[in-house]
């Protein structure tokens, strides 16, 4: 297994927690929308809860594919020689500053989610459309919308992607960071409910930024440290 995918699945598994307290409510209310034949019916209650995964997933596939398809021109654009490397840096540094944010030690970087907010204003009237699900595929079509609710650990993860060195391995990091979140978002449903409880406590949260913050070192180590010098003086290239 490559450190890139090995990186999408921590990153994922440790982003699970964010997703808990906002993709974790919206299973529950999408979950008691539902017929009450199919809330009281575990397997069709799990279908619908699968689906509306599929469909979050798929669009963090979709965004990775765009986001690995833009990085040679992302590198291009920042130096054509070192431009990899000083974005694989960023990325490191943006991940600290996720878990850092994760933990409550970092508040005010939540103005990294604020980005994504004038895009999400205009595709999530859409999703209302399908509350309640009728089908599984309104429960697939809901999930794609809200997998575009603007999160700055879904953001991290793409940072990283554009590094992942094109579409195909930037959809293929986005695919594993999605299944790494798998096990929060489906926790609603599966754990009890002093499990949940301990999952949303201050102490879980910064279990999980301490994680992020290591992996965000560990990026950043591997991006070599040998190079720290050739970026800072990428402006200076060819003299």
């Amino acid at each position: 297994m490559s450190y890139s995918v090995i990186t999408a699945l921590v990153l994922g598994l440790s982003s699970s927690l964010h997703c808990l307290a906002m993709c974790g409510g919206i299973i529950g209310a999408l979950s008691m929308s539902l017929k009450k034949e199919v809330r009281e019916n575990r397997w069709n209650l799990l279908s619908y809860v699968l689906a509306y995964n599929l469909g979050r997933i798929t669009s963090y596939v979709v965004a990775g594919l765009l986001i690995g398809t833009l990085g040679p021109t992302i590198f291009t654009a920042i130096s054509p020689q070192y431009g990899h490397t000083a974005l694989r840096i960023f990325a490191a540094l943006f991940m600290v500053g996720t878990g850092l944010y994760l933990g409550g030690w970092f508040p005010r970087f939540s103005f990294v989610e604020n980005m994504g907010v004038p895009l999400w204003k205009i595709i999530e009237p859409v999703s209302k459309r399908f509350i309640p699900p009728q089908t599984r595929l309104h429960a697939l079509i809901f999930g794609a919308i809200w997998g575009w609710l603007p999160c700055g650990l879904v953001y991290s993860a793409l940072i990283m992607t554009a590094t992942a060195g094109g579409a195909v391995q930037g959809a293929v990091f986005m695919l594993v960071f999605g299944i790494g979140t798998l096990p929060a978002v489906c926790a609603t449903g599966i754990m009890t409910g002093r499990v949940l409880s301990f999952l949303r406590t201050s102490y879980a949260k910064q279990f999980a930024g301490i994680i992020m913050i290591v992996l965000g070192l560990m990026s950043l180590f591997y991006a070599g440290v040998a190079h720290w010098g050739e970026v800072f003086t990428f402006g200076h290239e060819g003299h």
